[in-house]
């Protein structure tokens, strides 16, 4: 009985947000997975002196620990242990600590491949907050029109490539001398990036590419528009 009322005290601190100590303890692994991915990017920095290292070090396994014993109490306050095991933040949460081990426990440094699943850590996130199940639940609204949307952006990335390539391909055969090599162009041009590493020289080229800018401002505002009206009805419901 006293299992069950500890357990059930438990349950609500690690599960339930909606109470203080449960929402300390969000906040607690919310920052310390924003410390854990700073210290990663922090470590990838070149010329970092042999303390300062050891200090990031002691902070990764600090944070492995914390984030090993919430994994471990979730698989014990779970109901249905296996499918939480081998549900989406139960494998994300798995991932986020397996590397740790597996590369401190065995003596091989390709194995240390793995350790670049510490940016999975960055996933745990998603489980805190009501506005990313809103934002969760507004794409799945708006799939098919994104869907729908995404193809005809495929279309029009094929047509501007054919297009410049017939406009710029003779006069610059090294930057257009293929659809596939403008391809690169229209990627740059839809989105209104322009980096301005190939651009048109020619009079019907430069005509080509303010109309394809005019759609690429299309490109951006339809789904941004997409999301904002879905987001907005599910704030409403």
């Amino acid at each position: 009985m006293k299992e069950l009322s500890f357990k059930k005290g438990l349950k609500k601190i690690v599960e339930d947000n909606s109470t203080f100590r449960g929402r300390i303890f969000d906040l607690v692994i919310q920052s310390l997975i924003i410390i854990s991915l700073l210290s990663f990017t922090i470590e990838t920095s070149p010329d970092l002196e042999e303390n300062f290292l050891q200090i990031l070090n002691y902070l990764e396994i600090g944070c492995v620990f914390i984030f090993s014993v919430e994994y471990i109490l979730r698989i014990y306050l779970s109901e249905n242990k296996l499918r939480f095991i081998c549900s989406f933040y139960g494998i994300i949460d798995l991932l986020a600590i397996l590397p740790f081990y597996v590369s401190t426990g065995i003596d091989l440094r390709s194995i240390r491949i793995f350790r670049l699943f510490r940016l999975i850590r960055i996933f745990k996130l998603f489980r805190f907050g009501k506005a990313l199940d809103r934002f969760l639940t507004a794409f799945k609204c708006i799939k098919e029109e994104l869907g729908i949307f995404l193809f005809a952006t495929i279309i029009l990335l094929y047509i501007s490539s054919v297009g410049i390539y017939y406009f710029e391909s003779e006069v610059q055969p090294e930057q257009f001398g293929s659809v596939f090599k403008s391809l690169w162009w229209s990627v740059a041009t839809l989105t209104t990036v322009g980096y301005g590493d190939i651009y048109p020289v020619t009079i019907g080229g430069k005509i080509f590419t303010f109309l394809i800018l005019m759609a690429g401002l299309g490109i951006v505002a339809v789904p941004t528009g997409l999301i904002a009206s879905a987001l907005t009805k599910q704030k409403d419901n």
